[in-house]
């Protein structure tokens, strides 16, 4: 299924919640993701609950199981509280859940329907490649075929979400679709909305996803400008395995990789192997430097020893602004300087295309 967020304000802030459901455990934790607090504890019995609770916004919530709550897999829901109306839940949480309910959630589950047949080609997409790589295809083959046949996917089916709000103008749901949009065609969205649609209670909601949107598209353009090829690399001290200062402009002489990292990042520990016989095929050709962030310094120092990383390392406080001056937006990312401290190329994600840099510089 879809899963998506309204936004509204009402005068009856009540929200009521029915549930029933398959495989979903005897509890479930009301979990909201903007205040990233659990706001309730929910009892069930037999697959079945109900509850109610207030809020002055519409906006996401989970239905979380504890297994799910401590981050590890286990029935999770998503769904959208709308003041003043009721939601029933039904279905299997390991197959499908749908909405129903007060008439606002009618509708929404006929977006909902509409949006997971939208989605369904780009998803066959990314679970074909997805099993390429399972069965030993390069990351970079995948890669290649995924930018090569991800666009018009994509555009077909942001084309269907348009129409369908144009056969539904003033169905106030459709207003969840906008979050689905390309940021481009966000506005080609709001501008097939009814009046009631477009100036109503729903305004707010769009217009904040708008806002967001807008605001993290100048952050890319701020870090990009930051992380640009021939920018002179912003210096710093922060100490190191040892406890003592380590300066960024010391290692001036040769290549260096700044790797923005941390031990609770999947996709950072995912890489180490490859990092680690790199690191090794051009010994002495280049440093790397770890930057590890948002970890405590005993998770960082206990990360380090574990995956027995054998290049430099150094612990960025919290406090510390080098994630803001470097403009990182992302983990893992890579920052290759040259041997007088400018930027030669970054690399955010675990992509094949930092170990094309490094051959590309060292495999003459």
């Amino acid at each position: 299924m879809a899963a998506m967020a309204i936004g509204c304000t009402n005068a009856n802030d009540k929200v009521s919640v029915k549930g029933n459901l398959k495989n979903v455990g005897d509890t479930l934790f009301l979990f909201s993701p903007s205040e990233r607090k659990v706001i309730d504890t929910v009892a069930v019995s037999n697959g079945q609950f109900e509850f109610t609770f207030s809020t002055d916004a519409v906006g996401d919530y989970y239905l979380l199981a504890p297994d799910a709550l401590r981050g590890q897999r286990g029935p999770h829901l998503l769904f959208v509280a709308v003041p003043g109306e009721t939601l029933e839940l039904t279905g299997d949480v390991n197959d499908r859940y749908d909405f129903g309910g007060s008439k606002f959630y009618q509708d929404y589950h006929e977006v909902d329907l509409m949006t997971e047949s939208a989605q369904k080609e780009v998803s066959d997409f990314t679970q074909r490649l997805q099993g390429m790589m399972l069965q030993g295809v390069p990351q970079d083959s995948v890669m290649k075929l995924y930018q090569a046949g991800i666009e018009p996917l994509q555009q077909k089916m942001e084309q269907t979400m348009l129409q369908f709000i144009k056969d539904h103008p003033d169905m106030e749901a459709c207003a969840t679709l906008v979050g689905q949009l390309s940021p481009e065609r966000m506005a080609d969205a709001v501008a097939l909305f009814s009046d009631r649609v477009k100036n109503g209670r729903m305004r707010p909601y769009y217009q904040g996803i708008i806002d967001r949107v807008q605001q993290e598209q100048l952050a890319e353009q701020a870090a990009a400008q930051k992380q640009a090829q021939g920018v002179s690399a912003p210096d710093f001290a922060l100490n190191d395995l040892q406890g003592k200062p380590l300066k960024l402009s010391s290692l001036r002489g040769k290549y260096v990789v700044l790797d923005f990292w941390g031990a609770w990042c999947g996709w950072c520990i995912k890489g180490f192997p490859e990092m680690k016989r790199y690191y090794e095929k051009y010994k002495g050709k280049f440093e790397i430097l770890g930057i590890d962030c948002n970890d405590t310094e005993a998770k960082w120092r206990a990360a380090v020893e574990k995956y027995q990383l054998p290049w430099l390392h150094v612990y960025n406080p919290r406090d510390s602004r080098l994630l803001e001056d470097y403009g990182i937006q992302g983990f893992p990312t890579k920052i290759i300087l040259s041997p007088e401290g400018k930027i030669v190329k970054t690399i955010v994600g675990e992509d094949p295309a930092f170990y094309t840099q490094l051959d590309e510089l060292f495999g003459k």
